[in-house]
């Protein structure tokens, strides 16, 4: 039997509950790689990254201890006029570094395992689906109504009502994501319904995996 390793697009509008969904399928066995932790490794001190940044955004991309200054940053490639541009010199440095270390990653994990269900938690995937390296078998988006995701992270995040339409509203749309998605899961269900959905399509993976 040939072994086929399965490869998932997860992604989600913020705060919906796309890392509840990405931790339950670490648990059932997936091998995950977070987009978000990568974007943290790959401007760690020291780093090439984080060179990149201070050499195009200015000293003021650094705090005190000589890390990444997120705060700054968050104000200058989401809010203000200017704030596009911005941003997509941000992308520009971080994107080409994350995809090379996730190749890395999945790399490893097949290594270790030729059925594996590898699982791309990735916050944006619809707008840089097309520039990525990797296609997809699957890809889920997990959503919820925007009044909703704004209210938690005011909530979980400290954020100003501002702040978190300002977040939202710089993130691809429900449309979007699922016009590019096979399977929604609908984040106003309860934890329980949300977890049964999530089993059933881990239980088909690894099906198509063999």
């Amino acid at each position: 039997m040939t072994d086929v390793t399965i490869r998932i697009g997860l992604t989600g509008g913020i705060a919906a509950g796309k890392s509840t969904v990405s931790a339950h399928l670490c648990d059932l066995g997936a091998f995950v790689i977070d987009y978000d932790e990568l974007a943290r490794e790959v401007v760690a001190p020291g780093s090439e990254g984080l060179r990149r940044i201070v050499d195009s955004f200015g000293a003021d991309a650094l705090d005190e201890r000589g890390e990444l200054n997120r705060a700054w940053m968050a104000e200058q490639v989401f809010s203000g006029q200017t704030s596009a541009g911005m941003r997509k010199r941000l992308d520009d440095i971080e994107h080409p570094l994350i995809y090379q270390l996730a190749l890395r990653r999945e790399r490893e994990a097949m290594a270790a395992n030729p059925q594996a269900v590898i699982v791309h938690d990735v916050p944006l995937l619809a707008e840089v689906i097309d520039d990525m390296p990797v296609r997809f078998d699957h890809i889920v988006t997990v959503e919820a109504p925007e009044d909703m995701r704004v209210r938690r992270m005011m909530a979980t995040r400290n954020m100003s009502e501002e702040q978190a339409w300002a977040r939202v509203g710089h993130q691809s749309s429900a449309q979007e994501r699922m016009a590019i998605a096979d399977v929604v899961i609908d984040a106003t269900h309860n934890i329980e319904r949300m977890f049964e959905d999530v089993d059933r399509l881990y239980a088909q993976w690894r099906l198509e995996a063999r």
